[in-house]
């Protein structure tokens, strides 16, 4: 995947954890806050999972109306990137966005049981699809579910954030499986929306026979 190249190795040789970067940001008592460019700088060329994750996580629970197009905008800039072979950027309107750093902070404690779950399961497989043309057909399909999760359906951002989360640990941590596991529940998530999105089309017609039956 293109997130783990240029990234800063441990000292032991091996690359620290998304966990461990994010914690030692939010502990990092230099910073008064933490803004979107501080991840696209910390996390080099891993941060397309990274940011994917962080912006598509909020979606997997029930927010308030307009939340997903807000979080949707930047995953559509960076799946885009991805799709085209581009390094991860994104405007100074969204770079510039930021969080007081205890609020930051507060956020990872609550995350990071969670993340540290999944990365206890995750490891580098099927380096195939870490290609280059591969990564360009996941940063396709990661665009398709940022659309998707950007638009206002209901019941409809959950499932492509889920399944964008866990493409993005793949990414990460150039594991394949995880990478196919999100494209099947971004597959369940299309048929989830045509489906409501037919039941939304059926209602409106019937609403509207009755009107002028």
């Amino acid at each position: 995947m293109p997130d783990n190249d240029d990234a800063e190795p441990a000292p032991n040789g091996r690359q620290d954890s998304f966990s461990t970067i994010l914690r030692a940001l939010a502990d990092d008592e230099t910073r008064t806050r933490i803004s979107v460019a501080d991840l696209l700088e910390i996390m080099k060329d891993r941060a397309f999972g990274a940011l994917i994750f962080i912006f598509a996580m909020p979606n997997t629970i029930p927010t308030p109306p307009g939340t997903s197009a807000i979080l949707g905008i930047p995953l559509v800039f960076l799946s885009l990137q991805m799709a085209i072979g581009q390094k991860p950027w994104l405007p100074r309107l969204i770079a510039g966005r930021s969080m007081l750093r205890s609020d930051f902070a507060g956020m990872i404690d609550k995350a990071s049981p969670w993340i540290m779950k999944a990365e206890r399961m995750l490891r580098p497989r099927y380096a195939a699809l870490s290609q280059p043309a591969m990564e360009r057909a996941i940063g396709v399909i990661c665009l398709v579910l940022s659309i998707i999760l950007a638009l206002p359906i209901p019941l409809g951002n959950m499932l492509p954030a889920v399944a964008l989360c866990v493409m993005a640990f793949g990414i990460l941590e150039k594991d394949g499986v995880w990478v196919v596991l999100g494209i099947l529940i971004g597959i369940a998530s299309l048929f989830l929306v045509a489906g409501v999105l037919y039941a939304i089309v059926k209602a409106i017609i019937f609403f509207a026979a009755s009107i002028f039956a």
